[in-house]
């Protein structure tokens, strides 16, 4: 077999780029982590650091403290969204390396070093890495109903609560209706902040407050934790999460699944390279999950399954299954979708090599005529012998 020497050459490259990658979603991964434990171990922790400590008021000292665990949070969300390759994880997270590194120069404790340290490191290499994250967020009438709802509420209750403010006991700012409204809306109601006894009004108001707060988290729960449910379905399934999919890069392509599949996806799979194998039999589906084989349930000869399966990144494209007709087909999308990229394919009949050929494959193989010539050099003495016992030792 012949190999493209271009390909060799872009593979160092691009294994490079992969890995710088998955280094910056790990070290934002680790900033989340660092800003939560920081946060934690810096409450109720009174020794000063740093050359800052002196001219940092404590009170500030303290909210960076307390904020720095919501900041980690966020931190973690945007991670998520980082690995899935998504735009605005990109943003959102250059927006909170920042933040996190001010906070822990706010927090003035030895402990909040590694924090300042891994931040700023995170930054060059989160920008380094912008060109991967080019997903753009999709977000379903739901989802979107789910967060405007949310917020909706807040501010409702947040400005309701100030406006009102005579008919309570307990909000004297803007602050105070924020924090009553988040305890009510959450069914949390530490009872610090309650309507006035006398005031009709006050006591609409809450129980207002409390309906629409609770359905509005109600809706919120459900979008999140939906779409997590889904991913466990498809795995379970057979399928690829989405954050998985947009892992995908220079790997090789197997499109549909057969008998002359099955001695491919072996070799694939012992020689320890990253593919991924698209068909619509589910028990295929099923037996390569099992063995821990990427797939992507779907008919191979359809746009979609493919651009799932990142047909844009292949280095390479393999087609080989027992129906010549279905492989032309798949070849077809396959060179329509990637021009460029090379596509290799099985003929089960021999009269079928140059139509699969003119359908846009590379190289077309005859398995029978490829063990008749195996079998006639071997008989003549020729070296081809090490070849036909590695065929013979699968069987």
């Amino acid at each position: 077999m012949v190999e493209d020497p271009s390909l060799r050459a872009r593979l160092p490259e691009n294994w490079q780029r992969v890995f710088t990658t998955r280094i910056a979603i790990v070290l934002v991964l680790l900033v989340a982590l660092l800003s939560v434990a920081t946060a934690v171990i810096n409450i109720g922790t009174e020794t000063v650091y740093g050359p800052l400590a002196e001219y940092i008021p404590e009170a500030v000292q303290d909210a960076a403290g307390f904020t720095g665990a919501l900041t980690g949070f966020l931190m973690v969300g945007s991670a998520l969204a980082l690995r899935r390759g998504l735009r605005a994880g990109w943003w959102a997270t250059l927006f909170l390396l920042p933040l996190t590194a001010a906070q822990g120069l706010l927090q003035t404790s030895q402990y909040s070093v590694p924090l300042v340290v891994v931040s700023l490191l995170a930054i060059p290499l989160l920008l380094l890495t912008r060109k991967r994250f080019d997903k753009p967020l999709s977000l379903t009438t739901t989802q979107i109903a789910a967060g405007s709802a949310l917020v909706g509420v807040q501010l409702y209750g947040t400005i309701g609560g100030y406006a009102l403010r005579e008919h309570f006991d307990g909000i004297n700012n803007i602050l105070d209706a924020f924090y009553f409204t988040l305890i009510t809306s959450s069914t949390v109601g530490y009872g610090d902040v309650t309507p006035n006894a006398e005031s009709v009004q006050g006591m609409l108001f809450t129980m207002s407050v409390l309906i629409l707060g609770v359905a509005s988290f109600g809706i919120a729960i459900g979008a999140l934790v939906g779409p997590v449910i889904q991913d466990r379905i498809s795995k379970t399934l057979g399928k690829m999460t989405e954050s998985q999919l947009q892992l995908l890069d220079e790997h090789i392509l197997v499109l549909g699944y057969g008998e002359l599949t099955e001695p491919i996806v072996d070799e694939l799979a012992d020689n320890g390279r990253e593919f991924v194998v698209v068909t619509s039999d589910r028990e295929a589906t099923t037996e390569l999950t099992e063995r821990g084989i990427s797939v992507v349930a779907g008919d191979p000869s359809d746009e979609e399954p493919l651009r799932r399966a990142k047909i844009d990144r292949a280095a390479a494209i393999l087609v080989a299954t027992n129906h010549d007709a279905q492989d032309a087909l798949t070849i077809l999308t396959a060179r329509q979708l990637a021009p460029t990229t090379r596509i290799v394919a099985g003929a089960t009949d021999r009269e079928n090599t140059r139509k699969l050929e003119r359908a846009g494959a590379n190289s077309v193989i005859s398995p029978a005529q490829l063990g008749g010539h195996l079998l006639v050099r071997s008989a003549l003495g020729s070296d081809e012998s090490d070849l036909i016992d590695r065929i013979l030792e699968r069987e």
